[in-house]
């Protein structure tokens, strides 16, 4: 393998790359685009074009495509190759700026929640200047954004790209008013730890119900789960070890800071975390970790899992979301340096972050509602559907004595020490980590733990953005009108926390009694994304999206109608999946060892005393069991052919309320099944097997 330093970035059209590569003033003018958001001039853009062909020609490209994250939460790609026909009936390679900047790619089969007609086909595609084009597998990719012909946002990229700029403006504002004229823009950060499940490949294939839904349908619970904590940090595995050696090195060329690798707790199950980037970056970037965590997964005879749930019974997939503010000179805004308690400017963009939760505590919910983390939030190990912050005891009594106002006086850092003498002193942390808390500061840095694993992380990122600049709008509309700034300064800071700390809870997430208190105080606990998602298209919701300019109107209501029909989707597509499996599979496997009992039986019977209790009572149990099969099948299938609900929010309703509930009647039976059928007869793999399939 190269170097590192030498092979992190080389597949990357980096800045490096740009001020090495291109004529000076036309990087001038590009670097302007980018920080100041002047217009790309075409001139311009046909230089960086031809430079880029020329890069990527060397890197081994023969197409690019116009790379862009539609509202399915995967990526999208249309590859044309640079060949262009010359006069003698040959080819020459060229690539235009028109060709860089602007693509036209058919909109009308993407989601767009109403805002384009079938038949209005015309999309556009534009080139994301703040985001590095990069190749892979022999072609150019150019990260862009994606509108329709009438200007309405049809994907992910373009509302983050927005409500970055929303956040910039007003922190911009609130740093002017501490003196800061160095800062010329703000922006927000994020390193999203990625969690996922590695199974055999060729176990996979052999459960229909991972390969079309992600997660299984079916399954008993195995022997040995993750009681016993032996996974978590535990040793490679050979293939895994391969795998993730692999999976680096590839992330590495395309310049994602992949840091941190590990078992996760349950069995199979793993972790990536990467280094911090801007948000945009950071977005692109995670979804590239995602389609090589599967594409190099399969190369190594193994299959990646990024649902939220795979596995009923053990730990489900998160993606910790950490989300920071920082300004482009390098100061980190949540940063509470050694004395937290004097540092103004933290305590209010703290206060501004614990305020915009509170306030918005039902739109953080919004942003990680799907049928998938339905499943995984409030388990025992995701946080619950509540949304509270973790301050830690150091923040909290800070904020408490302002509050009260009284002084704060600061504690001594304990010194760890652990009984062994040849062992090092250090200092203690200031508090303890709390990993229940959905929304956890973390040093210098909130941890999002909501999130989960196969979502983009636009949409969490582009709340979180927005309802922080809301914030910070307010606080500088007021500190602007200030007469004793200092003073002012103060009494915002203790007004706002004494209004909001009832969304501070520093204790057990998990505990029943939470539950109880969070209600007491008001906080929202919004269980499913049926219950969720009407929070989007509230008024409150519309007005701070387009007081932002993040949304317009028609851009909220197409993307509710999008997640909702989203939902409605998942779980008819799963319930297919089940009747499937049952009546191809199931029954079958059923009536195979039905019938060979029955001749045992009759064996036995025949070749004198036998006892035959065993058998009958086992017969008996699966006769009774595989008779309710069809009645569940037909309760399903009635459901699902009902054309009752026309409404998307009230057909949710009906998913949730009826459908899942047949799917679980049904998924009762089998998993029972299962443990009573002979395994030479059981069609599918197993838990156990699947679980501890990679050795």
């Amino acid at each position: 393998m190269k170097d590192i330093s030498d092979l992190f970035g080389s597949m990357v059209f980096s800045d490096e790359v740009m001020k090495a590569r291109l004529p000076k003033e036309t990087y001038k003018a590009l670097k302007k685009t980018v920080s100041e958001g002047t217009p790309l001039e075409i001139d311009v853009a046909n230089v960086v074009a031809g430079v880029m062909k020329d890069w990527a020609l060397e890197k081994g490209a023969t197409h690019f495509t116009h790379w862009f994250q539609p509202m399915t939460g995967n990526t999208a790609e249309k590859h044309d190759s640079f060949i262009e026909p010359d006069d003698g009936g040959k080819v020459i390679m060229a690539f235009s700026g028109k060709a860089l900047v602007k693509g036209e790619p058919d909109a009308s089969s993407f989601p767009s929640g109403g805002l384009r007609a079938t038949f209005e086909a015309r999309g556009y595609t534009v080139w994301d200047v703040t985001s590095f084009a990069f190749v892979k597998d022999g072609t150019l990719f150019i990260p862009t954004a994606f509108c329709s012909y009438s200007g309405e946002a049809l994907d992910k990229k373009t509302p983050l790209l927005r409500s970055m700029e929303a956040v910039d403006r007003q922190a911009i504002r609130i740093l002017r008013l501490f003196g800061n004229t160095t800062a010329q823009h703000v922006s927000t950060t994020v390193g999203p730890e990625q969690e996922y499940f590695l199974i055999d490949k060729e176990m996979f294939l052999k459960r229909p119900d991972l390969v079309y839904t992600g997660r299984t349908l079916f399954g008993a619970r195995p022997p040995k789960g993750q009681e016993l904590e032996d996974h978590y940090f535990g040793c490679l595995k050979p293939r895994i070890s391969a795998y993730m050696k692999e999976l680096d090195e590839e992330l590495w060329k395309l310049g994602v800071y992949a840091k941190t690798k590990h078992n996760e707790v349950a069995p199979a199950q793993h972790e990536l975390a990467p280094i911090f980037s801007t948000t945009n970056i950071a977005t692109d970037h995670n979804q590239l970790t995602m389609e090589l965590m599967k594409s190099i997964a399969t190369k190594h005879g193994l299959a990646c899992l990024l649902h939220e749930k795979p596995f009923a019974g053990v730990n489900g997939n998160g993606k910790h979301n950490n989300w920071s503010i920082a300004t482009d000179t390098g100061i980190n805004l949540l940063e509470p340096g050694e004395t937290p308690y004097e540092n103004a400017q933290f305590l209010l963009f703290l206060t501004a972050v614990i305020k915009a939760v509170d306030d918005y505590q039902d739109l953080l919910r919004v942003s990680v509602a799907s049928a998938g983390n339905d499943h995984r939030l409030g388990a025992n190990e995701a946080p619950p559907a509540i949304v509270s912050v973790f301050l830690g005891e150091e923040l909290t009594a800070i904020m408490e004595a302002i509050d009260a106002g009284t002084a704060y006086k600061d504690r001594e850092k304990d010194q760890m020490e652990i009984g062994v003498s040849v062992l090092p002193h250090f200092p203690k942390d200031s508090t303890d980590r709390n990993r229940t808390s959905p929304f956890a500061f973390t040093g210098n840095k909130f941890e999002f733990r909501m999130v989960g694993s196969a979502f983009s992380i636009a949409g969490p990122n582009i709340v979180l953005n927005t309802v922080v600049a809301e914030t910070l709008r307010q606080f500088a509309e007021i500190l602007e009108e200030a007469k004793d700034f200092k003073a002012d300064l103060s009494a915002l800071i203790k007004k706002t926390f004494h209004e909001h700390k009832r969304i501070i809870f520093n204790g057990n997430n998990y505990a029943e009694e939470w539950t109880v208190e969070a209600q007491k105080r008001g906080l929202s606990n919004l269980r499913t994304t049926v219950d969720t998602l009407p929070e989007f298209v509230s008024g409150k919701s519309v007005d701070l999206f387009t007081k932002h300019g993040v949304f317009t109107g028609n851009e909220i209501y197409s993307r509710y109608e999008i997640l909702l029909d989203s939902y409605c989707k998942t779980l008819h597509i799963e319930a297919l999946t089940m009747i499937d499996i049952v009546k191809g599979k199931i029954i079958p496997a059923c009536v195979d060892f039905q019938n060979d009992l029955v001749k045992l039986l009759q064996k036995k019977k025949a070749c004198g005393d036998y006892d035959v209790s065993l058998e009958e009572n086992l017969l008996g149990n699966i006769a009774k069991l595989s008779a309710c099969l069809p009645k569940k099948l037909t309760v399903l299938e009635e459901l699902l052919e009902s054309k009752e609900e026309t409404e998307v929010l009230a057909h949710a309703i009906f998913y949730r309320d009826k459908v899942i509930s047949a799917m679980s009647e049904l998924r009762f039976i089998v998993d029972e099944l299962e443990t009573l059928v002979a395994g030479k007869y059981w069609p599918i793999p197993v838990y156990a097997q699947m679980l501890y399939s990679v050795v």
